[in-house]
């Protein structure tokens, strides 16, 4: 079970930061994605880390301004979003498989066993 938080209403050039906690398996055995979906669009990816932390990929619309992390220790991975921007206004869900993917297939929703409920961004211009 994945329980994203830390959406909110935010201004423009502010930061947030999400979190996800998973429960009921062994964190440090999944990749982990972040994806959201805006309104009247279709769900796209943002962002990608392996299991250990040693791999992490970007959707080139938040490389620069998003990062992601995670604390195995905690069952938890981050998103920090930096600069927002009105455009990254979506809902927010974090996603898990029990195995690394190669750059190729990270962006493919289908590929990720696990969803979030997700969590609201919202930011005003």
């Amino acid at each position: 079970q994945l329980q994203a938080s830390g959406g909110g209403l935010v201004q423009a050039g502010d930061s947030l930061r999400l979190s996800c906690v998973a429960s009921g398996r062994t964190f440090s055995n999944y990749a982990m994605g972040w994806f959201r979906r805006a309104p009247g669009k279709e769900r796209e990816f943002v962002a990608y880390i392996s299991t250990s932390g040693g791999s992490t990929y970007y959707a080139d619309s938040v490389k620069g301004r998003f990062t992601i992390s995670r604390a195995n220790a905690r069952d938890t991975v981050y998103l920090q979003m930096n600069s927002v921007k009105p455009e990254d206004t979506a809902v927010y869900y974090c996603a898990a498989r029990p195995s690394n993917l190669a750059m190729t297939f990270v962006r493919r929703p289908n590929l990720y066993d696990y969803w979030g409920q997700g969590t609201q961004v919202t930011v005003s211009s």
